[in-house]
C-alpha cells in the first residue's frame, strides 16, 4: 500500500507540483491531499489540473479546533510536508504526527530563519549581508520557526552579481532537486 502525503501550501505551488510530480509513478507513496490556508491560492488551480484532492481552512479551524487532525488520520496521512506553508503549526497537529512534518526554507539555518524569514525577504537578507553562500535547508517542524531538527542541507555560492531575483532561482533549482527525493527517503 502506497504511503499517503498530506502537502500544506499557502502560496503559487511550485514545489507542491514537483512533489506531485515525482510521486506520480511511485509504487511507494502517494501525495494524497493538498491542504490550504488561502481561498485564491494559486496552488488550488494546479492541485486541480492534477486531480488531487484539496481542502480549504481558516486560522479558526487550524488553531482552535482539531478538524484538521482528525481529517488527516481519517485518512492515514504517513507523512506531511509543508511547501511554502507560512503559519507555524499548532501543538495538536505536532502531537499528532510526532517528526511527521517536514517544511523547507530557503536559507541554510540557523541562519536566517525565523518568523518573517520567508521567500525574498529571505534572499534580501542573504543578499545585504553579502554572503558567499545560501541554500535550502529540509528540516522536521517543531513549535517554533525554523528550529526543527535538520534533515538535509544543500548550498549554492553566490556572486557580486548576484540579486534577490537570481537567488530565488538558484534557491527553486535546489528546490526543484532536492525536497521530492528528500521526502522519498523519508517514506
Amino acid at each position: 500500500m502506497r504511503k499517503k502525503i498530506a502537502v500544506f501550501a499557502s502560496g503559487s505551488g511550485t514545489n507542491f507540483q514537483q512533489i506531485c510530480e515525482y510521486f506520480q509513478s511511485s509504487d511507494k507513496a502517494q501525495v494524497d491531499i493538498l491542504i490550504v490556508n488561502k481561498e485564491n491560492a494559486y496552488v488550488r488551480e494546479r492541485a486541480k489540473a492534477l486531480g488531487i484532492e484539496q481542502r480549504y481552512f481558516t486560522r479558526e479551524d487550524f488553531y482552535n479546533s482539531n478538524k484538521i487532525v482528525d481529517l488527516l488520520t481519517l485518512r492515514g496521512t504517513d507523512l506531511i510536508v509543508l511547501a511554502g506553508f507560512l503559519w507555524l503549526v499548532p501543538q495538536n497537529l505536532l502531537a499528532a504526527f510526532p517528526n511527521k512534518i517536514v517544511n523547507i526554507h530557503p536559507a541554510l539555518l540557523p541562519a536566517y530563519g525565523g518568523k518573517g524569514m520567508y521567500g525574498h525577504h529571505v534572499h534580501q537578507a542573504v543578499i545585504a549581508a553579502r554572503e558567499s553562500k545560501s541554500g535550502i535547508t529540509i528540516h522536521y517542524v517543531n513549535e517554533q520557526y525554523d528550529r526543527g531538527d535538520i534533515i538535509f542541507q544543500a548550498e549554492c555560492n553566490l556572486t557580486d552579481q548576484d540579486t534577490v531575483e537570481t537567488l530565488e532561482e538558484k534557491i527553486h533549482l535546489l528546490e526543484k532537486e532536492h525536497y521530492p527525493k528528500v521526502i522519498d527517503s523519508i517514506l
